[in-house]
């Protein structure tokens, strides 16, 4: 009887030391999280450390205390909580996303490209890291900071901030077409963000670009077939453009444009920004919808005024947005 007891007490009791332990250090770190949703980082750094102690190669407790110290400018710090995490099996694209914060944050730009290239090189499908890397690029007026948001969207189509850098640059560069598309998805991904007046301005501004000529195939020198297709639908439209490019005239634009790639284009080029425009013509709501994209940056006071005239319109938009999720299908990537 003494040698079970003996034996109870030698394999069994460390199981439940360890279960304990995994518990503490779960519930610490859940109690961390509230401190950092309340703003409270030193408690938090606090309690995390303590949590750190039970399980030391515990990743998501290694993040979250690089990014309280981040938080609390304690740079170093945060780097020596998040390097060892770099080099585990449980690293994810987070803990390069953090890395690469702090390295700007210390102005090591060469060290945040090399860490930023090896999770990219880990984690191909980041479309996070990829937008990273192009803003670490863009800063440097380095050009090639477009084929990392390009790939971004083409590898993560759902990730919204690389949309987000390339219609920016296209606005920069004055490609019109990817400029208007990518602009529009970023707007449907995130359409609350605090980003979005910026992209709504120019938006409106790539559209009078568009039109400025007849004949929008003059002095075109896209190569892209997708792009090709689309210029050549919207080229169809000019004469629209002669009332100006206002909210009012670019519902009319863009729905003859509408039923003119489905009648001819959509079958070899589906893509979901335009099943959305269809779906909203078809439902009544394509008006309210070009009116929130471009009533604010055209006359922001007009855009308001339209809401309190056509009330059910925008409500019937405005609960239509809020009760779904735009996502990308994978293999419509045409740029």
């Amino acid at each position: 009887m003494k040698k079970l007891t003996r034996f109870i007490c030698v394999i069994i009791l460390p199981l439940f030391t360890q279960v304990s332990m995994a518990q503490d250090a779960k519930d610490l770190q859940t109690n961390a999280k509230n401190f950092m949703l309340q703003g409270d980082n030193a408690n938090a750094i606090l309690i995390l450390n303590r949590a750190a102690q039970l399980e030391p190669n515990n990743v998501e407790i290694m993040k979250d205390l690089a990014l309280n110290y981040y938080i609390q400018n304690d740079y170093n710090k945060a780097l020596e909580k998040i390097k060892p995490a770099l080099d585990m099996d449980a690293v994810d694209d987070q803990c390069f996303q953090i890395a690469g914060t702090i390295y700007r944050a210390l102005d090591q730009t060469k060290e945040c490209e090399k860490i930023y290239r090896k999770g990219i090189n880990k984690f191909p499908e980041s479309g996070a890291l990829h937008n990273e890397l192009g803003e670490l690029l863009w800063d440097k007026y380095d050009e090639d900071a477009i084929k990392e948001w390009e790939k971004g969207i083409e590898v993560d189509p759902d990730f919204s901030k690389n949309y987000f850098n390339a219609c920016k640059y296209y606005s920069v560069t004055n490609n019109k077409v990817w400029c208007a598309l990518y602009g529009e998805i970023f707007l449907n991904i995130e359409p609350l963000s605090n980003k979005s007046p910026e992209i709504k301005t120019i938006l409106l501004d790539i559209y009078k670009k568009m039109f400025a000529d007849v004949d929008l195939n003059k002095g075109n020198k896209e190569k892209n077939k997708f792009a090709i297709s689309f210029i050549e639908s919207m080229n169809n439209q000019t004469n629209v453009a002669a009332l100006g490019i206002n909210p009012e005239s670019l519902t009319m634009i863009r729905t003859r444009f509408i039923l003119d790639w489905y009648q001819n284009k959509a079958e070899k080029y589906p893509f979901k920004l335009f099943d959305l425009q269809q779906q909203l013509i078809k439902e009544g709501m394509f008006d309210a919808y070009n009116q929130w994209i471009f009533g604010p940056a055209q006359n922001l006071a007009a855009y308001q005024s339209w809401t309190n005239n056509h009330n059910t319109e925008y409500n019937e938009f405005t609960r239509f947005q809020k009760g779904r999720i735009f996502k990308i299908p994978s293999g419509q990537y045409y740029r």
